[in-house]
């Protein structure tokens, strides 16, 4: 008899949580009961999986007893708190927030990239950043085939990637200014600083706070999740990495305009072309001829990421520019932490080792 788990979902009435319970419901992972965890201001909503109704709990650290495995989407603060307490129920635990990402003992994963590291879990595994994980999707089989010697990306990032307040703000702005009304701004480009300006009709090339040298959070996760990925070290000096991102008024779905260097320098476009639309979890959209390339509308719910404009650097021989596209909410978040538990399911991994288990 085919084993079952009983589930949890740490944020469950989020933008990301609610796509999570649909991909879990379309998932191959069997599921005996699931809990859906929220705020106190969320407990008591009703959801439905799998035509059931389901009430959603407010999280306790006792919400996780008997549980097998955690969805987490709840923001870092949450899962500082709560997913330590999960695990020593003997709960196995993947993490859709930056609260885990950079720690050493902490796998970084996406399953069509380093699925290996799910094996050496102590618990809790982490989901990259969105923008990273569409990158590295696409990166990764040129990598392994050809090599990589530097990656340098230019972001162009959707509203939801903010959150559903962002999301809603960046709506009522651009209604306001079709209507002629000023704009207001109270989230981005990012709540945590000081101004806020509209994205409607704008750019804003700021996500997350500003850090050393002018690089904004954001960027520096791009640059060591890139590595800790690849090359299990943030800190790796093999490939070297540098990105600028960038908010768009998009709703859903983030492009990258991804430049890469490979160490075989008699690599072609077309070899490329070749390798990426063999591999996992990628589709390559690259006709120029009939104008096909991947755009953020045709990628909003797909479980995808799409490649394409490949083309050589004709100044540089073994350097491309790439054009990636994904639905930042799918395969940049909910999707990427079902496909995780997939495969710990699929590898018999929804296990704590004994060491981290109290219970």
């Amino acid at each position: 008899m085919m084993k079952e788990y009983n589930v949890a979902i740490l944020g469950a009435t989020g933008a990301v949580g609610m796509r999570m319970v649909d991909q879990l419901a379309n998932s191959t992972v069997p599921v005996k009961s699931l809990k859906l965890l929220a705020s106190a201001h969320s407990a008591g909503k009703q959801m439905e999986f799998k035509g059931e109704k389901i009430t959603v709990e407010e999280t306790t650290n006792d919400s996780f007893d008997n549980v097998d495995l955690v969805l987490a989407s709840a923001g870092g603060a949450a899962s500082k708190k709560f997913l330590p307490e999960a695990v020593k129920r003997g709960a196995v635990c993947v993490d859709n927030t930056s609260a885990f990402r950079m720690d050493p003992e902490v796998p970084l994963v996406v399953p069509e990239v380093n699925p290996e590291q799910l094996k050496n879990h102590k618990g809790i595994i982490a989901n990259p950043n969105c923008s990273t994980i569409q990158m590295v999707v696409a990166l990764a089989p040129v990598f392994k085939k050809y090599g990589l010697k530097q990656v340098i990306v230019s972001t162009y990032q959707a509203a939801s990637g903010a959150g559903q307040s962002a999301l809603n703000e960046f709506y009522q702005q651009a209604k306001d200014y079709l209507d002629g009304k000023q704009m207001s701004a109270d989230i981005l480009p990012t709540a945590g600083d000081k101004k806020h300006y509209p994205l409607a009709f704008n750019l804003l090339p700021q996500i997350d706070v500003f850090e050393d040298e002018g690089y904004t959070h954001e960027e520096w996760k791009m640059i060591h999740e890139t590595k800790k990925i690849m090359l299990n070290d943030m800190n790796a000096t093999d490939l070297k990495v540098t990105a600028t991102c960038v908010r768009v008024p998009v709703p859903i779905s983030h492009g990258e305009s991804v430049y890469f260097e490979v160490e075989d320098k008699n690599a072609s476009a077309d070899d490329i072309k070749k390798t990426i639309s063999d591999a996992a979890g990628v589709t390559l959209q690259d006709d120029p001829d009939h104008q096909v390339y991947p755009q953020p509308l045709n990628a909003e719910g797909k479980r995808e990421t799409f490649a394409g404009r490949i083309r050589p650097d004709q100044e540089n021989k073994g350097c491309f520019n790439m054009w990636v596209v994904a639905d930042n909410l799918l395969k940049g978040a909910a999707w990427n932490t079902v496909e995780n538990a997939e495969r710990l399911v699929d590898e018999d991994l929804v296990r704590v080792p004994k060491d981290h288990y109290q219970g």
